[in-house]
């Protein structure tokens, strides 16, 4: 696991729209994840994580 890969996991646990963010911009997944932290936080992280570390 690379520094960046480590800070974007990091974000993704705290804020996980950013952490998708950094990786992907304003594409699919950042939507897909903002939506689903709007609509509950814990599956924001898990989605997040699924897409950064997946």
């Amino acid at each position: 696991m690379t520094t960046a890969t480590f800070v974007e996991v990091l974000l993704a646990i705290l804020l996980p729209p950013l952490g998708v963010f950094l990786r992907y911009g304003c594409g699919v997944e950042f939507w897909i994840c903002l939506l689903l932290t709007i609509l509950g936080y814990i599956p924001g992280i898990i989605y997040a994580l699924y897409v950064l570390v997946g």
